[in-house]
C-alpha cells in the first residue's frame, strides 16, 4: 500500500470544506439579532466600501429537473413563470440592504448562482442585473460571473449577460459519460459543451471554468479518462475539479442510488490521481483546493502573489470584507459576522413582502473566531500561516497546533515555533489540517454525521 493510499484510509473522516469559519452548524443557535447584523453590514460598508468595494452573491434557485448528485438549494419546476416574481423580490432585498448604505455601493464582483442561472431568460436577467447596477458604481477591477448549464445557456445568455460587464462563465460538466450522466440526471452533450464555450469566446468572455466532478455513481477511471480527454479539446482557463459529497441525509435526491453503486474510497482516490496528473499534463496548476487554472488566469496570479481568496462563493483572486447575499438560501458575510436567507422560495417571498430581512439565522463571530478564520483561510489560500504569542497568546490556537502533531508526522505540513507550511503531501489534505485547527468542532464534536467525507 503506497504512502498516499493509506494516508487516505487514515484521513477519510467526515470534514468541513471551510467556506466559512465557524462553519455553518457550529453558528450561534441563538436568536439573530437583525438590528446588530445591520449595524455588522454598516461598519463593513463604511470602512471599505470607497477602498475595495463590495461583492454582490444572487441565489437563483430555480432548475428545469433534478440532479440527483447536486447539494445546492434548489425549487425544480418547468413554469417560467416564476421569473419575474424571484426578480422582483431579489431587488426589493437589494434595496433593503442599499438603505443601510451610506453612499453608492462600488461593485467589485458579481457571482450568479444556483439552481440554475439560465434557467432565467435573458431578458430577466438583465432586469435582475441593471437594477442591482443602478445608482451604484462598477470598481474598475470589477470580476463579473455567472453559473450557466450547457444544455440551455443561449447565445442571447452570453451576449446579454456580456454587455452588463460579465467576463467569466462556469459551465457545470461534471463527467461526460451517459451513464453517468444518466445516474445523476444531469444530460449535456460533448456538442452543447462545445458551442457554448465556443460563443462564449466569440462574444469575448475572457475566463471559462468547467466543473468536473470525481467519486461519481458509476464514475470509473475509463470515464473520467475520456472526460478530461474532451476537456483537453476545448481547454478552458479554470477546472472545479470537486470531490462528490454524498449526503443523502441532507439532500434526499441523492437516495437515487445508493453507495454500492459509488467507487470505494482507494477507487475515488485514484480517481482523483488520474484526473490531477491529466489535468497537470494539460497545462493546468493546482491550485488551493478542487481548483486548476491555466498560466495567466487570475486564480493563478493570485496564488503566486499570495493574494488568493476564499469565501462562500469559492476561490476568488481578490478581496472584499463586505458580500452581500441576495436569494433564497444566500449568505452574507462582514468578515466579523454572516447571516444566512430563508431556505424556502416561499418564506423568502412572504418575508420580503412584508418589507422584512429575509434572514433566518448568523452568527457574530468572537475575537478567537476571527482569529481561527484567519489561520484556516491562510492555509487553505496561501498553503501557509504564522503566528506570534509573544504579541498574541491564544490558548485555543495553541490547542489547534498541538492537535496538529501527527499531521506533521505524516508529513502533511512542517511546523515550527512561529510558523506551519502545507507540503505538497499536504495539499491533498487541506480539509483535514484546518479540522485541527477547529476550536468550536472539538469543543463539540457531532453525535450525527454533519459533513462530506474527506477522502
Amino acid at each position: 500500500m503506497s504512502n498516499l493510499t493509506s494516508l487516505t484510509d487514515k484521513y477519510n473522516v467526515a470534514a468541513p470544506r471551510y467556506t466559512s469559519y465557524p462553519t455553518v452548524p457550529y453558528w450561534s443557535k441563538e436568536p439573530f439579532d437583525k438590528g446588530k447584523w445591520r449595524s455588522a453590514v454598516k461598519g463593513a460598508f463604511d470602512a471599505t466600501n470607497t477602498s475595495d468595494g463590495i461583492s454582490v452573491y444572487i441565489h437563483l434557485p430555480y432548475c428545469e429537473s433534478l440532479c440527483t448528485y447536486c447539494g445546492c438549494n434548489t425549487r425544480i419546476t418547468k413554469n417560467h413563470k416564476v421569473e419575474e416574481p424571484y426578480i422582483r423580490a431579489v431587488l426589493k432585498e437589494w434595496a433593503m440592504y442599499r438603505a443601510m448604505f451610506a453612499d453608492k455601493p462600488v461593485i467589485r464582483e458579481i457571482h450568479l448562482g444556483g439552481g440554475t442561472p439560465t434557467f432565467f431568460s435573458p431578458e430577466n436577467l438583465g432586469v435582475l442585473i441593471n437594477g442591482i447596477l443602478e445608482n451604484a458604481i462598477v470598481h474598475e477591477h470589477a470580476d463579473f460571473g455567472f453559473e450557466g448549464h450547457p444544455a440551455n445557456t443561449s447565445a442571447e445568455h452570453l451576449k446579454t449577460l456580456y454587455d452588463l460587464g460579465f467576463r467569466r462563465v462556469s459551465l457545470g460538466i461534471q463527467d461526460f459519460d451517459p451513464r453517468v450522466q444518466f445516474i445523476i440526471n444531469r444530460i449535456q452533450t460533448f456538442r452543447d459543451v462545445k458551442e457554448v464555450t465556443d460563443q462564449a469566446r466569440a462574444i469575448g468572455y475572457t475566463s471559462i471554468n468547467y466543473d468536473l466532478v470525481y467519486g461519481l455513481p458509476l464514475q470509473s477511471l475509463e470515464s473520467l479518462s475520456d472526460t478530461i480527454e474532451k476537456v483537453g479539446l476545448l481547454m478552458p482557463d479554470r477546472i472545479a475539479f470537486y470531490s462528490y459529497a454524498h449526503v443523502p441525509w441532507v439532500k434526499p435526491g441523492q437516495r437515487m442510488f445508493t453507495e454500492k453503486h459509488l467507487p470505494s474510497v482507494s477507487e475515488k482516490r485514484s480517481l482523483y490521481e488520474l484526473g490531477r496528473r491529466m489535468l497537470a499534463d494539460l497545462g493546468f496548476h493546482d491550485i488551493g483546493m478542487d481548483h486548476f487554472s491555466l498560466p495567466g488566469d487570475s486564480l493563478l496570479k493570485a496564488e503566486k502573489n499570495k493574494t488568493l481568496h476564499r469565501n462562500f462563493m469559492g476561490y476568488t483572486h481578490q478581496y472584499t470584507r463586505l458580500m452581500v447575499g441576495l436569494g433564497v438560501s444566500s449568505i452574507s458575510d462582514t468578515w466579523d459576522a454572516y447571516a444566512q436567507n430563508v431556505k424556502s422560495v416561499e418564506e423568502y417571498i412572504l418575508s420580503i413582502n412584508n418589507n422584512e430581512l429575509p434572514v433566518v439565522k448568523g452568527h457574530f463571530l468572537t475575537d478567537e473566531d476571527m482569529l481561527i478564520r484567519r489561520h484556516i483561510l491562510d492555509i487553505m489560500c496561501k498553503g501557509e500561516t504564522h503566528w506570534n504569542f509573544q504579541n498574541q497568546y491564544s490558548p485555543v490556537l495553541e490547542e489547534g497546533l498541538a492537535r496538529m502533531q501527527s499531521l506533521a508526522d505524516d508529513e502533511l505540513i512542517e511546523i515550527d515555533a512561529d510558523h506551519l507550511s502545507v507540503t505538497p503531501l499536504g495539499k491533498n489534505f487541506l480539509r483535514n489540517i484546518c479540522m485541527a485547527l477547529d476550536a468550536r468542532l472539538w469543543a463539540d464534536q457531532p453525535a450525527t454525521q454533519l459533513f462530506s467525507m474527506a477522502g
